[in-house]
């Protein structure tokens, strides 16, 4: 009698035990399902990230605090907000792309302070996983960056943002030197890193001016780009073209892919 009272007390314990597990799981499949339609964001963070959303929409570079826990990588399409800075500015009227197919995109990296900062940067949406990649990439060999900020934080002005030494990437603009013919930034499919130490160069034109000083690519120094590095590696294997490579003039900065058309 004594053993049938333990079994059937057994029974109710193991089906009271069910039942709430059966009820946590059904209120965290809410939860999940409720979050999941307030954002289309994706997210990729090392263990133990924190995304904090004021990183999203701030135009600076962003360090790590008591409230941010860095790394941090993520991609999403474009806030209202974010729309409405770029327009005008890196996005025009006669912008070659619409402004769905583009991703806005937060990075970490390690700058020239060795210091973490998070980056932001507007791609094609269909290089933004990749571009996530290449980044984290760098991040985790701490190749340094100079800045990372949209290049709205200049007035979409080209020179100011690589007289500055910002690693940027989409920017409705002119290819250099060829009048009405779109750079490929237009697109979404170039990014330009460290500028000041990584120049564009043709014949007697060295832009930005303050790259003169890293004319002799032999003089590795912080930040410059060489053939075989991480940084030429992140992009090169994954399909990209590098600027430094071109036969016509050197663009030690840019590297750029093409994109398959759905």
């Amino acid at each position: 009698m004594a053993e049938n009272k333990r079994s059937i007390d057994i029974i109710r314990i193991l089906a009271l035990a069910i039942i709430i597990l059966l009820m946590v799981s059904l209120v965290l499949n809410k939860a999940y399902k409720g979050n999941k339609k307030k954002s289309d964001m994706e997210i990729i963070l090392q263990d133990n990230s924190i995304l904090n959303t004021n990183v999203i929409n701030k135009g600076d570079n962003y360090e790590a605090d008591e409230e941010n826990v860095l790394p941090v990588f993520m991609y999403s399409s474009l806030t209202e907000d974010i729309i409405e800075k770029i327009s005008g500015l890196s996005y025009k009227e006669n912008s070659p792309v619409d402004i769905d197919e583009l991703s806005y995109i937060c990075v970490t990296y390690w700058g020239f302070d060795d210091i973490e900062h998070v980056g932001e940067l507007i791609v094609h949406k269909k290089l933004a996983m990749e571009v996530i990649e290449i980044f984290k990439e760098l991040y985790e060999a701490r190749f340094p960056i100079d800045k990372i900020r949209l290049i709205d934080e200049y007035g979409a002005d080209d020179d100011l943002s690589m007289s500055d030494n910002n690693s940027s990437a989409f920017c409705s603009r002119e290819v250099t030197g060829k009048k009405g013919v779109f750079s490929n930034h237009s697109y979404g499919v170039a990014i330009d890193i460290n500028p000041v130490q990584n120049p564009y160069i043709k014949d007697e034109i060295i832009l930005p001016k303050e790259g003169k000083e890293y004319l002799d690519r032999d003089n590795i120094r912080q930040g410059m780009i060489i053939k075989g590095d991480v940084c030429y590696n992140a992009f090169i294997t994954r399909g990209w073209t590098w600027g430094g490579e071109w036969s016509s003039l050197k663009d030690y900065q840019h590297f750029e892919k093409r994109i398959k058309d759905d």
